[in-house]
């Protein structure tokens, strides 16, 4: 093991610790509502879009319904997560590929993923580990990926190298997981602009502790 994969099984560790119970928190039944859940997170909370599912998957609660829908109404319902445009057209696109190409079922390999309009890298390694139990990768969403410079894991600017510098890291048996530990981590102390440092179970390993410029010494 080398140092650097030492200290991130000792940031992994105390992340264990403090956030034992940390899981995704959209709503869904199948792995269809949780792709299109996880589409209409980007740029938005969990929060906004567990309200806006109920009525959508009520409406539209299989692929085949989805990709027949009228796409003014589906603006309509999505429109409180934002970019309501584009999301619209992209989970509707993805309903009709899952349709025509996959016999109604999503799929389950990451290349297959991936094809679907508006599934990158993130969307695919959260559906294929929470949906399918298959841990491909590491989801790379902005908390993640904030954490993972604060905590000088990665220097890399796009979310692709980010995640491969994090899988170098971290044992793949711990990748499925270890996105919801810094999701919760990241929104309970290590936040965008007021980051708690002063609370923080990682100040003294990190890099970037006390340096952000607006630091709490509280939460």
């Amino acid at each position: 093991m080398t140092d650097a994969q030492e200290r991130a099984a000792e940031i992994l560790r105390r992340l264990e610790e403090a956030y034992p119970h940390a899981h995704i928190m959209l709503t869904y039944n199948t792995p269809f509502q949780l792709l299109i859940a996880v589409m209409l997170s980007a740029q938005t909370t969990d929060v906004s879009v567990n309200k806006v599912t109920p009525e959508l998957f009520s409406r539209y609660p299989t692929p085949e319904a989805l990709a027949q829908a009228d796409l003014a109404d589906v603006e309509r319902i999505i429109r409180p997560t934002g970019f309501f445009h584009n999301k619209a057209k992209n989970i509707r696109a993805a309903a009709q590929m899952i349709v025509s190409e996959f016999g109604g079922q999503v799929p389950s390999t990451m290349e297959d993923l991936t094809r679907l309009p508006g599934v990158a890298r993130k969307t695919a390694n959260i559906v294929l580990s929470n949906a399918f139990g298959v841990v491909d990768g590491i989801a790379v969403d902005t908390h993640v990926f904030r954490l993972a410079h604060r905590l000088g894991l990665s220097s890399e600017k796009d979310p692709n190298k980010v995640e491969r510098d994090l899988m170098a890291l971290f044992p793949r048996e711990k990748w499925g997981t270890l996105t919801y530990k810094l999701i919760d981590h990241g929104r309970a102390v290590c936040e965008a602009k007021r980051p708690a440092c002063g609370v923080c179970v990682l100040s003294d390993i990190c890099p970037s502790a006390f340096t952000v410029k607006g630091w709490r010494a509280s939460l």
